[in-house]
């Protein structure tokens, strides 16, 4: 499966037919962005930049994206999204695993911040979370790497940082938004199918467009 793209609409292209899209190299055999890209195209700032594309993406509503396997970015086509939000995901509520010990405080905290701010800035939701202080950074993270392992959350974008006057003005920032939330934007539905149908579903698609080793690895990582 060899792969080669310059442009953002070529990009699209890829993650459509392949259904799912590492930003690295995560899966032995598979594409990722950085394998169908040119290194010197990456942070150039210019329309042909990958970076500047891995929010694009879901910004407009083209495919779901978060770091939702082994705590790497992903990018999901919005034919697959639904099946893997059932085979990494729950049905119950975040609340309700939270009450079951199954969800940390820090991460059951972030959540009720996204949905009262859908589409929050990582600084603000920081902020607003009160975990402030530099010890606190790692658990800020893992708290947010805890809630896109299970697609409860995806990052829908960027925002921009914008100073008093609201000129641009600094780095911009990743948004996050609850998964459904941005599933139900996006027009995406709910699949009624037990975790194991879908995670058919997804190996007899992978099994028509990777290669042997690649559905060995995604077998591993839907399991």
């Amino acid at each position: 499966m060899e792969y080669k793209v310059k442009t953002y609409e070529e990009a699209i292209k890829v993650v459509e037919e392949i259904g799912l899209l590492p930003l690295a190299p995560l899966i032995p055999g598979f594409p990722s962005l950085n394998s169908i890209t040119s290194l010197d195209s990456w942070h150039s700032d210019t329309e042909f930049d990958p970076w500047i594309w891995r929010t694009k993406f879901p910004a407009d509503g083209i495919a779901g994206y978060g770091k939702f396997m082994k705590n790497k970015s992903i990018l999901v086509s919005l034919k697959l999204l639904p099946y893997v939000k059932k085979v990494l995901g729950y049905t119950e509520s975040v609340k309700d695993r939270y009450v079951d010990g199954m969800v940390s405080k820090e991460a059951f905290t972030i959540y009720k911040l996204i949905i009262q701010e859908e589409g929050i800035d990582t600084r603000v939701l920081r902020k607003k979370s009160g975990l402030t202080h530099k010890d606190q950074k790692k658990i800020f993270e893992n708290a947010l790497l805890e809630l896109q392992g299970t697609m409860d959350i995806v990052i829908s974008g960027i925002q921009e940082k914008k100073n008093i006057e609201g000129e641009t003005n600094g780095w911009n920032s990743t948004a996050f938004e609850t998964y459904d939330s941005w599933a139900s934007r996006n027009k995406i539905e709910r699949i009624e199918m037990e975790k194991e149908a879908a995670r058919d579903y997804l190996l007899d698609h992978f099994i028509n467009v990777s290669s042997e080793e690649s559905v060995k690895s995604l077998r591993k990582i839907l399991s």
